[in-house]
């Protein structure tokens, strides 16, 4: 076998860059090799999920399980004034029955009692027999009646609540400073969670002990939440998750129905499974809250921002809703900003977090408003945002960022997409159908978490364990953990048995903000350094040489100085004798350094003036996470988040009836998502350059970058259509006939 000799590695790390006393972590050499690390490597696991072999939580099955179903509120705002189980558990087949709340109702579709029963016809013709006597009360549902004088109070305080507040600088003298000041304001809809999975628990207690099988992005969240809730220790709690098919932040936490399961499993003293159906999905687990944003701000003639003040009012429902000026506060070199977000309390279901939230609508209007303040100076979109490109975060005011390569992104984007075909002045062509190009910039966290545990066993016969409590969302989150360990070990990633997903293993943060990778990837690689080093002295003592001698290729160790000499990883793992583990964990991050990602999207559409519609044309999507760890899923997690975004934009939206309070698109035909005829041409791109800083794999998070600056990109490329900015998503065929229509008239 020939020895395998890798190309280096692009980074040459500093040797101080990230050091940690005590961890095998700080071993990073000079000149990093990697075999699988980068490259296109396919998911370990892939062929049980495509072959349907993959164990998602609503395949399992246990002997006497009893199926659940939860009485939801029709109701949107009531008080709860008694509640008959009565006839329901009198009715054969049902073993159990539970109230979930008392008192105030706030939405419609919020729990009100539960049931379990031998089957789920059983357990829905219960719930008819449940009687509920109801106070009804007056509610409000849309974001824009709520904020009116005399509207009904959702909660006990007012539906206008101050959510955040910043400042810097002073707003007055950035305007005296400004040679033009323009005020816009940016509308976003709800959208909702739809993942292809619905949400699902399962509870079985069993000697006091309980363990729910959960379709979760957090499972020790989970299990600490259902142990306060059932004042019960966590040790006597144990959660499990599989596989997953997606949650995008709507299943980060402890839900009512896993709540509920382990309350009837326990009074039933069988397993009980709850399915969330699509209606119920749509209804009460969540969404990306709705926001009203005014953004107002000014600049020199050459470009410079000399202010930028933001009002946002954000829907949440009975939620706070989001935080959306992250990126205005960051993004861009501007020493006077001032920021006023408010919640606005509705009779709706309590948003949670969407993927990248806050971000998503915070960008969208952030950079519509870049790209018309750039159209009233004349100016290249694309030049006035690297004319005010900052080095630190805070708008350059605060600390320098560990690792940055956005102008990289917006070269190799620009280049991409063909940035000079671009209309000159917006709306310049004439035609039926217009064409146009926009952009957007992206910014986000997704450095890790310290402190994430992760356990390497190896056998006496040379066979590996990975062993880690996360979650696999559905993003080859085994596949990359295979490769990190392959990679340092000299194996193949299909050499390595990947344990993940359950609370008996060793501790890992909730899988959503991007923090998932760059957390769990440094504590295996530090667990894999220490095996090696472990390993190379056995096998130097057999290779006549020093360990530093030793150098580890593909399923086998060598001397350097005499590559003749060479014993195999099997020979060196018998000489262990025993089981032995290795204990890795993700290190602290160095104080003094801002840590983000970056990216830029560039789109082309396609608007027909007579119908309003909008067909993207193509998206180029330019990131830089640091070192990329799989390609491959790489750039699927990319076309996702674009994919997704392009849905948000021009399709999704939730409705609600005003005199009901009653949400109208509760399935995937009524509420519209994005088809395979609407993708278009999607570009990937990465500025593969390695964070010196961030961990030991130079690595940051890329869940929910991709997603980030769809939305602005392609209502900057219509309004460089058009001429005219949507100014809110999604643009549908009704909005932008509505402005062409509000544009023609003299």
């Amino acid at each position: 076998m020939k020895p395998f000799r890798p190309e280096p590695d692009s980074l040459t790390y500093l040797k101080e860059a990230g050091r940690q006393e005590g961890k095998a972590q700080e071993i990073i050499p000079q000149e990093t090799r990697f075999r699988y690390i980068g490259k296109k490597i396919r998911r370990v696991d892939g062929s049980l999920i495509v072959t349907g072999k993959a164990p998602y939580t609503q395949d399992f099955y246990f002997r006497d399980l009893l199926y659940g179903k939860i009485l939801r509120s029709p109701h949107a705002a009531a008080e709860v004034v008694n509640i008959d189980f009565s006839a329901a558990l009198s009715h054969p087949g049902v073993m159990a029955a539970i109230k979930l709340t008392e008192g105030r109702i706030r939405y419609i579709g919020e729990p009100v009692a539960a049931v379990a029963a031998v089957d789920e016809d059983t357990a829905e013709q219960a719930l008819k027999l449940i009687k509920v006597e109801y106070k009804v009360l007056p509610f409000v549902v849309s974001e824009d009646k709520a904020r009116q004088e005399g509207a009904p109070q959702v909660l006990d305080s007012p539906n206008v609540q101050k959510l955040f507040e910043y400042t810097r600088g002073n707003i007055k003298e950035g305007e005296a400073q400004a040679d033009i000041i323009i005020e816009r304001t940016y509308r976003t809809a709800i959208e909702v969670h739809h993942p292809a999975e619905t949400h699902a628990s399962i509870a079985y207690w069993k000697d006091g002990r309980l363990t729910v099988w959960d379709s979760t992005q957090a499972i020790f969240s989970v299990r600490d939440q259902l142990a306060r809730a059932l004042n019960l220790p966590a040790s006597r709690i144990r959660v499990i998750k599989k596989y997953m098919g997606g949650g995008f932040g709507s299943k980060l936490g402890l839900n009512d129905f896993t709540l509920a399961a382990a309350l009837l499993a326990r009074e039933a003293g069988r397993p009980v499974k709850i399915v969330m159906t699509r209606r119920e999905n749509a209804y009460c687990l969540g969404n990306r809250p709705s926001t009203l944003i005014t953004i107002r701000g000014g600049a020199k003639k050459d470009g410079t921002l000399t202010f930028l003040h933001m009002k946002n009012f954000t829907g949440g429902g009975v939620g706070r809703g989001d935080r959306c000026s992250e990126p205005l506060m960051d993004i861009y070199k501007c020493p006077n900003v001032l920021v006023e977000e408010y919640s606005v309390f509705t009779n709706t279901c309590a948003s949670r977090p969407t993927r990248a939230p806050g971000h998503v609508q915070g960008t969208f209007a952030l950079e519509s408003f870049m790209e018309e303040l750039a159209a009233e100076l004349k100016m290249d979109p694309l030049e006035l945002r690297r004319k005010n490109y900052s080095e630190k975060n805070l708008g350059d005011t605060g600390i320098p960022y560990s690792s940055k390569g956005l102008l990289e992104c917006y070269r190799l984007g620009a280049e991409a997409i063909g940035w000079s075909r671009r209309n000159q002045i917006p709306g310049e062509r004439k035609g039926k159908i217009k064409r146009g190009l926009g952009m957007a910039t992206q910014i986000w966290w997704g450095a890790g978490v310290p402190g994430t545990l992760a356990d390497l066993k190896i056998y006496p016969d040379g066979s590996v364990e990975a062993i880690c409590g996360t979650q696999d969302l559905g993003t080859g989150t085994r596949t990359y953990i295979a490769t990190i360990i392959a990679d340092t070990l000299g194996l193949e990633p299909q050499d390595i048995l990947i344990k993940i997903g359950d609370t008996d293993y060793p501790w890992a943060p909730s899988s959503g903000g991007s923090q998932t990778t760059p957390s769990v990837g440094p504590a295996f690689r530090d667990a894999a350094l220490k095996a090696a080093e472990r390993l190379k002295a056995i096998a130097a003592k057999k290779l006549d040489c020093s360990p530093e001698k030793v150098q580890i290729e593909l399923r086998r160790f060598v001397n350097m100085d005499n590559p003749e000499k060479a014993i195999s990883f099997n020979e060196v793992a018998r000489e262990l004798r025993r089981v032995t583990v290795f204990h890795g964990e993700r290190g602290d991050l160095p104080a003094g350094f801002a840590y983000n990602s970056f990216g830029a999207h560039f789109a082309e559409v396609e608007v027909d003036t007579e119908t309003g519609k909008i067909k993207v044309i193509k998206v180029v999507a330019a990131h830089e996470v640091g070192r990329v760890i799989n390609r491959l899923t790489a750039e699927s997690m990319v076309i996702g988040g674009v994919t997704q975004g392009i849905s948000a934009s021009l399709f999704e939206q939730r409705l609600m009836d005003d005199n009901e309070g009653r949400c109208v698109t509760t399935n995937l035909l009524d509420y519209k998502i994005v088809a395979f005829s609407d993708i278009p041409e999607i570009i990937p791109i990465f500025v593969d350059s390695p964070d010196p800083r961030i961990n030991n794999l130079g690595t940051k998070g890329l869940g929910e970058p991709p997603r980030i600056p769809v939305a602005a990109a392609i209502a900057n490329a219509v309004y460089n259509a058009l001429g005219i900015h949507p100014r809110q998503i999604p643009m549908t065929p009704d909005v932008i006939l509505t402005l062409l229509k509000k544009e023609a008239k003299p």
